[in-house]
């Protein structure tokens, strides 16, 4: 780690160095705050667009002009640069986990709520975006808002460790027709088009992106295979071999708009999307998955309804279904116990989910110095099909006995069975200006579930504009995670359902700084503690029942801080970075709760040498990573990795370029696998070096 430490050290300062330098004799008079967008201003802390810095969170903004100049091509790689925020993978289809504040859950990401357009798009089965998730491209996406901590007395559940929301481009974003296409290392290509106008008085979005890649091919070492043929004496475990990350993809947006109207629909597929490592952290070479996801929303909102009213209402419909084929979860040749598998151990599980939404929101400012919000909704969640195919029967002491054939054992011993679930719910939010340069929000949020009862989750913020240039934020706020339909319902010796599960909580405090140190520097200081309660975890069922169950059980508590700066050192170079600290405790064993990097670092330069061009620069550190009670492998290294892009910026219509390299010195990049160590010790390897070109036409 010193020597890490050391190198970082060394490179960020000289490659910021390098830049000022360069830049220095080319300064362009152009202010390059306005080459980034609006990051002033957010909606997702109260409903309602409001300044930044004065937001009762702590929020991150980043809009599309950022996304440009970072070079990302995917949500996973913006994420990262969000100060508290780490990208881990499980070892499953390598579905990325959004892991905040040191916040960790098993191979599924639950504690973190994202939102499309202020919309939900987790899924029922697993609690978070869908295990097939297969990525998102963001030519379509006009900004990220992003919330670190509790959401729950505004969004409910899920709006737990972070609240993500993908605010998808208008008419006006777009103002035209652009065309565009991008290559790369992996195979991978996509190309895309999008249109915004006017017809007739109906403001236009509309945007297809169709695309496909191989996947990067990392080797892992040893699988789960590996000690199972070491205990039974056989060789069939696929490792040493690569994962497997590719998948076909089909992203679709259309947006239509008219007077206080708005309708947006989507739809969003992954095919023949590859196992990662595999189900059972056994490499499956041949097993793939698909996801289809379908939504479409309608909204109305008058911000001038009456005087002193403004009311909105929203209804939405999503569609998803994620449909297995043939996983391998153990190769071909395997033995368990007294019985051989020659085809290996199949199955290829299905689920369908519908979610139907309604809700509604007024906001009433007839009180002086008060802003009320108050909003109802009605929640309609529906796993209404399931599908279990496999070739083993799960013996009453849960081992699996093989039978063959892959048959549709649904309406014997189904994975899970259709189940429905109902929320109502009730929020009342107030902003009240009690003084001069002093804001009290408080509010809070009533949910009534059709399985696991009723929940309560207020929160209070004090914002006090200390000057001109300076603002304090003194946050308190409580949250809930739902239990998923899988650790409710599921029939699974590996984890089975338990009915009388009730949710996660948790509450955090916050104190938040936001200094305009001066016009071209802003630096923004965050301190967190979180308590979190009635942690779900899959534990030991009582002899003689086999297998494990889902149960409340543990706690947790961390703290830390995030430091972020933007400084714009002439009018063509802005440097922007950002540095977390946490500490997380896993009470029950007064243990490290694992996983998440204790220190984490960004840096970015960007430098706009000459119109149009922009180069940019950005470094990512990842460090102090221990491992979770229980696990006794060696910490996990720390990485550094550093990319570079370089690309044009026209105002005008015609054409842009951009070129990327993501990980320039190939390091090399592992992420913890959350299997046990016998299963996987070697953790979950990341791409090296890698190119990609694009070019867009606008008209």
């Amino acid at each position: 780690m010193k020597n890490t430490v050391a190198s970082l050290a060394a490179t960020v300062p000289t490659l910021l160095w390098i830049t000022v330098s360069l830049a220095a004799p080319n300064a362009e008079e152009e202010d390059l705050a306005l080459v980034y967008g609006d990051k002033n201003t957010v909606s997702i802390a109260t409903g309602s667009p409001q300044p930044l810095q004065r937001a009762p969170s702590t929020a991150t903004v980043i809009t599309a002009e950022d996304i440009a100049a970072m070079g990302a091509k995917d949500l996973d790689e913006v994420l990262e640069t969000v100060p508290g925020v780490h990208v881990e993978r499980s070892y499953i289809e390598y579905t990325p986990m959004y892991q905040f504040r040191g916040i960790v859950g098993n191979p599924t990401n639950p504690q973190v709520l994202m939102l499309q357009n202020g919309i939900s798009i987790n899924t029922l089965f697993r609690g978070d975006r869908g295990q097939a998730w297969g990525g998102l491209p963001l030519d379509n996406i006009a900004r990220i808002e992003v919330i670190r901590g509790p959401g729950s007395a505004l969004y409910g559940a899920d709006a737990y460790a972070g609240v993500i929301n993908i605010i998808t481009k208008t008419a006006k974003d777009i103002d035209g027709t652009k065309i565009g296409a991008r290559g790369g290392s992996f195979a991978t290509w996509n190309t895309w088009a999008q249109h915004g106008g006017k017809w007739g008085e109906v403001e236009v979005a509309a945007y297809v992106n169709v695309g496909a890649t191989d996947g990067f091919k990392k080797t892992i070492i040893e699988d789960s295979q590996t000690s199972r043929d070491q205990f039974f004496g056989t060789h069939v475990s696929e490792a040493p071999g690569p994962v497997n990350t590719g998948y076909d993809s089909v992203d679709a947006n259309l947006d239509l708009a008219y007077d206080k109207w708005r309708l947006r629909s989507g739809y969003k597929l992954r095919d023949n999307l590859g196992m990662g490592v595999g189900q059972t952290a056994t490499l499956d070479p041949i097993g793939t998955e698909t996801s289809e996801r379908i939504n479409a929303d309608l909204s109305w909102n008058d911000a001038q309804f009456a005087k002193n009213w403004g009311l909105g209402f929203m209804a939405s419909f999503l569609h998803y279904k994620e449909d297995a084929n043939n996983y391998h979860m153990f190769p071909a040749g395997t033995r368990l116990g007294p019985f051989n598998y020659p085809d290996g151990m199949i199955g290829s599980p299905g689920r369908w989910e519908r979610q139907i939404r309604i809700s509604a929101f007024a906001n009433y400012t007839g009180f002086t110095d008060h802003n009320l919000r108050i909003g109802w909704g009605h929640d309609d969640l529906n796993l209404y099909k399931t599908r279990t195919l496999k070739n083993f029967f799960l013996l009453p002491n849960g081992l699996p006995m093989p039978t063959g054939a892959v048959t549709d054992y649904g309406s014997i011993q189904p994975h899970i069975l259709p189940h429905t679930r109902i929320d109502d719910y009730f929020y009342l939010q107030d902003e009240w200006s009690f003084a001069p340069d002093w804001t009290l929000t408080a509010g809070v949020r009533y949910d009534s579930y059709s399985d696991f009862g009723a929940t309560v989750n207020p929160r209070l913020a004090m914002v006090w504009n200390v000057d001109l240039d300076l603002t304090a934020k003194f946050l308190w706020g409580r949250a809930f995670r739902a239990p998923s339909f899988n650790e409710q319902y599921g029939i699974n010796p590996s984890g089975g359902g338990n009915p009388g599960l009730q949710p996660e909580t948790m509450d955090t405090y916050e104190v938040d700084i936001s200094w305009q140190a001066r016009r071209d520097t802003e630096v923004n200081l965050s301190f967190f503690q979180y308590d979190l309660a009635q942690i779900i975890s899959a534990v030991a069922n009582p002899a003689p029942a086999p297998g494990l169950a889902f149960q409340n059980t543990g706690k947790q508590y961390g703290r830390g801080l995030e430091l972020e700066t933007t400084w714009d050192a002439t009018s063509s170079l802005r440097l922007t970075g950002n540095y977390s600290f946490q500490t997380s405790i896993d009470e029950t064993h007064n243990q490290d709760a694992g996983y998440m990097p204790h220190h984490h670092v960004y840096a970015r330069s960007d430098w706009r040498f000459m119109q149009p061009w922009l180069a940019s620069v950005q470094v990512n550190w990842v460090g102090d990573r221990k491992r979770a009670y229980g696990d006794a492998r060696p910490p996990i290294r720390d990485y550094t990795t550093i990319d570079l892009t370089l690309r044009t910026d026209n105002s005008k219509k015609g054409w842009d370029f951009a070129a990327s390299i993501r990980n320039l010195f190939d390091a090399t990049v592992l992420e913890p696998s959350l299997a046990p160590g016998t299963s996987l010790p070697y953790d979950l390897p990341m791409p090296g070096r890698s190119f990609y070109l694009q070019a867009t036409f606008s008209f």
